[in-house]
């Protein structure tokens, strides 16, 4: 899995960066969003409970994805500006079933 960050744009309204990314995952299904999320901490050496992906969509035919994603300032800033669909979506299953 390879990430390569397209545009990257600082909202300091609302204490996020706002990242639009490419992502080739050749030789098997589109990854995760909580997978994409963790490969994006250790890229950008953030917090994972920090970053919250708001799309991924794989072009037809291809093995390359692209995604939108915010990196907040902190957890309750994520919590209090992102939609509640978002924040579960962004949950590992784990922790939705509970």
């Amino acid at each position: 899995m390879k990430i390569e960050i397209i545009h990257q744009r600082r909202n300091e309204l609302l204490k996020r960066n706002e990242l639009i990314f490419t992502l080739d995952h050749g030789g098997g299904g589109t990854p995760s969003r909580f997978e994409v999320r963790e490969k994006l901490a250790d890229i950008l050496n953030v917090d994972v409970q920090r970053i919250y992906m708001r799309k991924i969509e794989t072009k037809t035919g291809s093995m390359t994805a692209v995604g939108e994603v915010n990196i907040y300032d902190s957890v309750d800033q994520a919590k209090y500006v992102e939609p509640e669909h978002i924040i579960l979506r962004n949950m590992p299953k784990s922790e939705k079933k509970e």
